[in-house]
């Protein structure tokens, strides 16, 4: 199952970007013999004053709708890693694709959320979306050593 990361804004060089690279390339070698994977980011431009609507239409715009939909949002679902792990194990039983957005400053507009199979919290703090990125892969990487076996899960 193909994993995009869909984020509004772009994410420039510095430790934010290494990081999330290398939790993606960790992600992507452990979750291959799962059938996870790839992982991909793909970002949309933020327009300043536009609104959350003009984000939302240029997310709607790259959610493909046969993919499983998961929205970040503080007021989302709080779920365990190994129930992270097993949600990703059955969703790559019943589809090829899982899209995790990632909304701007102002939050994700209802017309996406109300499209979501998943409303997921990182926590009932607000991050900065571009260490959300990070967190996300960590997680996704974190979910792939659980259905892997491996000991990078303590738990």
């Amino acid at each position: 199952m193909r994993v995009t990361i869909l984020a509004v804004g772009r994410l420039r060089a510095g430790p934010e970007r290494e990081m999330l690279d290398d939790f993606l390339t960790r992600f992507d070698r452990t979750g291959r013999s799962l059938g996870l994977g790839p992982a991909s980011v793909v970002e949309v431009e933020a327009k300043p004053g536009a609104g959350m609507a003009a984000e939302g239409a240029l997310l709607q715009a790259r959610v493909p709708k046969d993919g499983w939909l998961c929205c970040l949002d503080e007021r989302g679902d709080l779920l365990t890693s190994p129930t992270f792990a097993g949600r990703l194990d059955r969703w790559k039983m019943e589809r090829r694709e899982a899209v995790f957005v990632i909304g701007g400053a102002d939050g994700i507009d209802p017309s996406v959320t109300g499209r979501a199979d998943l409303l997921l919290s990182l926590g009932p703090m607000v991050w900065p979306h571009m260490l959300v990125r990070v967190m996300l892969a960590e997680q996704l990487y974190r979910a792939a050593t659980i259905l892997a076996g491996t000991p990078y899960h303590r738990s």
